[in-house]
């Protein structure tokens, strides 16, 4: 007789949520974008958390090259005070 392994409520909510998210593409790569425009605050603030930190790229998909475009261009904003350093609720 074949022993069944158990598997807990946690283990299987991160099954089924990692079938329902799908493949995470780069969305820079697929529209063909080459420059991130540090002036535009509203594309910048699709990458930006509610505190104002910088979403990772296992979350948001974008690749290295253009994660590192992305930061630099979030910093820059910021500098020039287009976007905050923190805040309470951004969104």
């Amino acid at each position: 007789m074949a022993q069944q392994r158990f598997i807990g409520p946690t283990a299987a909510n991160k099954i089924k949520a990692k079938q329902h998210l799908g493949k995470k593409y780069c969305r820079f790569k697929k529209s063909g974008i080459k420059y991130i425009d540090y002036k535009d605050p509203n594309f910048l603030l699709k990458f930006v958390n509610e505190q104002g930190k910088i979403l990772p790229r296992r979350i948001t998909g974008t690749s290295l090259k253009f994660q590192r475009r992305l930061a630099l261009a979030i910093k820059r904003a910021r500098h020039l005070a287009l976007l905050p350093f923190l805040t309470d609720q951004l969104k």
